[in-house]
């Protein structure tokens, strides 16, 4: 394997299994976190820390990013201390995050500046999947630092797609997730309908999981529906961020507009640290304990 420094920035849910995935596939990790004391949920692990963003350019060749939003994109590449106030030349970034494709087309636009590349790749699945490397990565930017990028994402999915320009990678990634904020509403609401047609839950969801609808994220959703688990995997929050980007940038179908109405509201009434099913629980009226 060509010998490739890699640097890492953001240690959430995601992160901290995906540099770990990365590990195990033989490359040099040096890592970056916003909030310090989270590298040593890596301790087991062969990583440097780095005191900034700055630091990771003068150490790795290939910087990815995986953060929470649009503002801590923007932090990470221009503040003082950010990557693009290195030196950059021939470096690639590739931004796992999801966020809006306005922020990726100008963060490209200034990396091209900088004499560097810029790639939008986030990526489809939670922290199970990215723990066995079964994540879908969606890719937009530049094909030939794409081609050079997919070693890495062969370690950390079973499926990348360079699907266009810069941003192509964002907006596949909205689209995704307005079906699953509907999917996600849609099995909450038929178990609460369940419930009041005194249907046992289990049994139906045992109808479901044997019929066409069955799917690996009904089972695994219906579960913990089951057992009222509503520890994030996926943190509603999140969901509800993704579905405003997507309302930014055109979103106005009736399925689409009304999951995200209802998935702001559970946020702003206190569901937002819970995994995305507890939809149910404010679709239920209940509110956080």
């Amino acid at each position: 394997m060509e010998k490739i420094n890699l640097g890492w920035i953001g240690l959430g849910n995601m992160g901290i299994p995906m540099v770990r995935r990365l590990i195990g596939a033989g490359y040099q990790v040096s890592v970056y976190n916003r909030t310090k004391g989270k590298e040593k949920l890596l301790n087991d692990q062969k990583i440097e820390t780095v005191s900034s963003p700055l630091q990771l350019t003068k150490r790795a060749d290939i910087i990815l990013l995986m953060v929470s939003d649009d503002a801590a994109v923007m932090e990470v590449f221009t503040a003082a201390d950010g990557l693009l106030n290195g030196n950059t030349a021939g470096k690639i970034f590739v931004n796992m995050s999801t966020v809006s494709p306005s922020i990726s087309k100008e963060m490209e636009a200034q990396c091209k500046q900088k004499d560097c590349f810029y790639l939008d790749a986030p990526v489809s699945g939670s922290v199970k999947q990215t723990e066995d490397g079964a994540l879908v990565i969606m890719v937009g930017g530049n094909k030939l630092a794409y081609d050079k990028v997919k070693p890495l994402f062969d370690s950390l999915g079973k499926l990348s797609l360079h699907l266009g320009p810069c941003g192509a990678g964002n907006s596949a990634k909205l689209a995704v997730n307005i079906l699953l904020g509907i999917i996600t509403q849609g099995l909450a609401e038929v178990v609460l309908f369940a419930k009041q047609l005194n249907v046992n839950p289990e049994d139906l969801l045992t109808i479901v999981g044997n019929s066409a609808m069955g799917s690996p994220y009904i089972k695994i959703k219906g579960e913990a529906l089951l057992n009222g688990n509503y520890q994030a995997a996926f943190a509603l929050k999140h969901l509800a961020k993704d579905l405003r980007l997507a309302g930014n940038s055109g979103l106005n179908s009736p399925l689409g507009t009304l999951a995200s109405q209802h998935f702001q509201e559970a946020n702003l009434a206190g569901l937002g640290e819970k995994d995305v099913i507890a939809i149910s629980k404010f679709l239920d009226g209940n509110r956080p304990d």
